[in-house]
């Protein structure tokens, strides 16, 4: 255990109460009054005509991938800084990976090379906001008209934070969210599914629902439903969204202090970014943040492997991000190995994440702080 941990659950409003109301209702396993909440209050946020809720991001995106109707040698393009799920959602399917290089500012997909990637066999572009910092969805959805693509967007790090003042997950043809319980707004497990496609409505029901016509029939728009297309279990119990939705009510003020804690460390290790010796985030001028994490980018590995150490024995856990999913055993067997995308292995050896929840202290905080800032001091 550390003293000041990478993340930490918290509750800041009627969690235990609604949880304690979902079991009164007498409907604790799916499709209750607070799953609908949750749905419509996301419906409102992200400007989608439908959103479903998930037991996870993952689940979402496996429906996603359903949705894009994807076969076996079809090909998505996506980064390959991102989580499994991004990719593991429609490789099942046996379409192919095909991985694009970041960028450096943001490490998000960059949007001046997936032209390039687009063959006949392309059917989607998944982009994956990092860090809840959009990316540029006017070229990426302009190349995907130009060639009839579905885009899907990956925002599970995205809930509330906007691109051109549009929500993330409602621009592109679907987006997902993910409510895990590092995420910003939090159930422990959960995700979401923002449909902005009407079309795609009656089928993402179905597959949401086993493959059955189940939720028509719900309505009382058929006499009995059973079993019409693909599917599986995709919805969350409603204790999750139960305690969801207190966190979704109190969204401004979980973003006003996720909004502190950023700015701290910006105040705290702005004389360090000023020095050259490590990189400080930054956000575009088309994004407003969610303040989902704080990254640094160091000189190198074996810097930050150091750093991490000097942490630990402070007991606070800083902690790098993903593997490159084309270096991954699974990303090798497509044919993918080191130089392929540069940009995406340099960085993804380089960046640190420092601890980041909503009852971080400020004197933890700074303790954090004066730990980097020591650990450099030794250095010099």
């Amino acid at each position: 255990m550390y003293r000041i941990p990478f993340a930490k659950p918290f509750i800041v409003g009627k969690e235990l109460r609604y949880m304690a109301q979902a079991v009164t209702l007498g409907n604790i396993a799916a499709d209750g009054h607070f799953t609908r909440e949750c749905s419509e209050f996301l419906e409102g946020l992200s400007g989608s005509p439908r959103v479903l809720m998930t037991p996870s991001c993952t689940s979402a995106l496996e429906m996603a991938a359903l949705l894009c109707r994807l076969e076996e040698g079809d090909e998505v393009i996506l980064p390959s800084y991102t989580f499994v799920s991004t990719a593991n959602c429609f490789v099942h399917s046996g379409a192919r990976p095909v991985f694009v290089d970041v960028r450096p500012d943001t490490l998000n997909l960059d949007e001046s090379l997936i032209e390039e990637a687009v063959t006949p066999r392309t059917r989607a572009i998944f982009v994956v906001h990092y860090a809840g910092v959009s990316c540029e969805m006017d070229p990426i959805m302009e190349i995907a008209k130009r060639h009839g693509l579905r885009v899907v967007e990956d925002a599970a790090q995205g809930v509330n934070a906007t691109y051109h003042g549009r929500p993330l997950g409602g621009i592109g043809d679907l987006g997902t969210y993910s409510f895990h319980e590092t995420k910003n707004f939090t159930c422990g497990e959960g995700g979401a599914l923002c449909i902005n496609d009407p079309e795609l409505v009656a089928r993402a029901e179905i597959i949401r629902d086993k493959g059955t016509n189940r939720q028509a029939f719900n309505r009382g728009e058929i006499g009995k439903y059973t079993w019409v297309d693909h599917g599986s279990s995709h919805v969350p119990s409603e204790l999750s969204c139960a305690f969801l939705l207190a966190q979704l009510e109190q969204m401004d003020l979980i973003t006003q202090r996720r909004r502190e804690v950023y700015e701290r460390y910006l105040d705290g290790l702005t004389p360090l970014g000023a020095a050259g010796v490590l990189i400080l985030p930054k956000t575009p001028p088309s994004c407003e943040i969610n303040y989902h994490m704080f990254q640094i980018l160091l000189a190198d590995t074996p810097t930050r492997s150091a750093l991490i150490d000097h942490l630990k024995q402070r007991g606070i856990l800083a902690v790098f991000h993903y593997v490159p999913l084309h270096l991954a055993p699974m990303g090798r067997r497509y044919g993918w190995k080191e130089g392929d995308l540069p940009v995406t292995e340099e960085m993804a050896g380089r960046l640190l994440r420092l601890p980041f929840y909503f009852e971080l202290s400020a004197e933890e905080q700074d303790e954090v702080i004066g730990a980097v800032r020591e650990f450099f001091e030794n250095r010099s």
